[in-house]
């Protein structure tokens, strides 16, 4: 008898975001697994493949977008399933990570729910992890495997360095705890200087900024404002007002995650800033389209990411060793 041990990729999609799993097996040259996923009458999810996933390395694609219970519900029981079908390895790809920004405790009696998400996909049958611009580095121990830490930065930064290098620019980052990617940022500009936003948040409302205070010099220059998430607007669309009221030339707004929760869209459209760069990690629906948004596929590197664990290849190599 002989065991075939030629490698098998298959590329499962949940619900929530199909044209970009679409995209990602057009780029690798396969197509998703046919499934059944649908609600019962009290709204439980029910997920069935539609061919033999044995022996598999299986990829499942879902992005945790709003209702984000209900994606990452199903998105859990998928794994679920390949697991209880005899997949041979599961990776979970999460090009946004659901819960991001509870990763640690501000206050007594608080969860620190996303380690609750890395535990959930572990037990759920996960063995790798690969997403996209998470909002604090330390979740990547969370999960007790690999994860593969993927960042939308050259996608961004080359956009903004080909319509925009010709001008003097300033990479700014919307906080003081995110002047490492603003640094990576600069590197990527040709060394443009660097500002940051000196900002106080309450910890007793949500989405709330109290105050803004450019720490580095602007005046004249074309300010790219980068950030890992635009969800209500408010903190970016404060920023770009303060950095214009500091002398900026501009504002050009680059955020790999667009949330885009309400009134989000609003307060863009009438911000200072001239253009919001963001990626499709998750879905855009018509009505969070506008004239100053541009929307970059990040389809090629999640592609990418992919072919490199399912050939035993090096996922930090996409970033010239900077993982």
């Amino acid at each position: 008898m002989k065991r075939a041990t030629e490698k098998n990729l298959m590329i499962f999609s949940g619900r929530a975001h199909p044209v970009l799993a679409e995209e990602v097996a057009s780029i690798l040259e396969t197509d998703l697994v046919p499934q059944s996923a649908y609600e019962f009458a009290n709204s439980e999810i029910y997920v069935r493949f539609e061919e033999s996933v044995r022996g598999c390395d299986a990829f499942v694609i879902q992005s945790h977008t709003a209702p984000v219970n209900e994606w990452i519900m199903e998105h859990l029981i998928m794994v679920d399933a390949l697991k209880r079908a005899s997949a041979k390895r599961i990776t979970v790809v999460m090009p946004f990570y659901g819960y991001a920004r509870q990763d640690k405790k501000h206050r007594g009696r608080e969860p620190i729910s996303a380690r609750l998400m890395a535990d959930l996909f572990k037990t759920a049958g996960a063995d790798r992890l690969i997403t996209v611009d998470l909002h604090a580095d330390q979740i990547q121990g969370f999960f007790d495997g690999p994860v593969d830490h993927l960042m939308a930065l050259p996608i961004l930064a080359d956009y903004v360095r080909e319509k925009y290098g010709d001008l003097p620019l300033a990479v700014v980052s919307p906080d003081a705890g995110r002047i490492k990617v603003a640094e990576r940022w600069s590197a990527r500009l040709g060394g443009a200087p660097l500002a940051f936003i000196h900002k106080s948040r309450r910890t007793d409302v949500a989405n709330e900024v109290v105050a803004n205070r450019v720490v580095g010099d602007v005046k004249g220059r074309m300010c790219v404002l980068v950030d890992d998430m635009i969800d209500t607007g408010g903190t970016i669309v404060k920023a770009a007002e303060a950095l214009m009221n500091d002398g900026a030339e501009g504002v050009i707004i680059a955020a790999t995650h667009a949330i885009l929760s309400d009134p989000a869209v609003d307060r863009l459209k009438n911000s200072p800033a001239a253009e919001i760069v963001v990626t499709n990690t998750l879905p855009l629906s018509d009505d969070r389209h506008f004239d100053k948004l541009t929307c970059l596929s990040i389809a090629p590197l999640l592609a990418r990411a992919i072919h490199e664990v399912f050939a035993d290849g090096s996922v930090t190599s996409m970033f010239d060793g900077h993982a």
